[in-house]
C-alpha cells in the first residue's frame, strides 16, 4: 500500500459544446486572455442563481480550471456550490445559453438558472 490517497473534487466540468462556444466567443472578441467565469449568487426563484461572464484577470480568491485551451474561473464562495457540476451550452426554442447540471441542487426552477441546496 502506498499510503493515503487524497481526493480533490473538481469544481465543474465543461462539455465539448460549452468549450466550443467559449472558444467562439473569445475569438469574436479578439482577446485570447478572456476566461469564462462561472459563479453563484443569491436570488432567483429557488434561492441561488448561476451567472456567467468573461474576464481577463484572475481574482485573489479564484480557482482557474483548464479545459484544454479554455480557462474557467470560479471564486471560492461559488466553488462549494459547483463541485461536481457540468456546464453545457444549449441552443433551442428558448434561446441559446450556458446551463449548469448540478448534482448538489435539491430543486431547480423551470428556467434552469436558479437552484436550491
Amino acid at each position: 500500500m502506498s499510503g493515503i490517497e487524497t481526493f480533490n473534487p473538481v469544481a465543474l466540468n465543461l462539455t465539448e459544446r460549452a468549450m466550443a462556444k467559449v472558444r467562439e466567443l473569445v475569438e469574436e472578441e479578439g482577446n485570447p486572455d478572456l476566461k469564462l467565469r462561472v459563479f453563484v449568487t443569491g436570488g432567483g426563484c429557488s434561492g441561488f442563481q448561476y451567472g456567467f461572464a468573461f474576464e481577463e484577470v484572475l481574482g485573489e480568491d479564484d480557482s482557474c480550471l483548464q479545459f484544454g485551451d479554455v480557462s474557467v474561473l470560479v471564486d471560492s464562495l461559488s466553488y462549494q456550490y459547483l463541485t461536481g457540476s457540468e456546464v453545457d451550452y444549449e441552443e433551442g426554442l428558448q434561446g441559446s445559453r450556458f446551463v449548469v447540471k448540478n448534482p448538489n441542487a435539491s430543486a431547480t426552477c423551470g428556467c434552469g438558472s436558479s437552484f436550491s441546496i
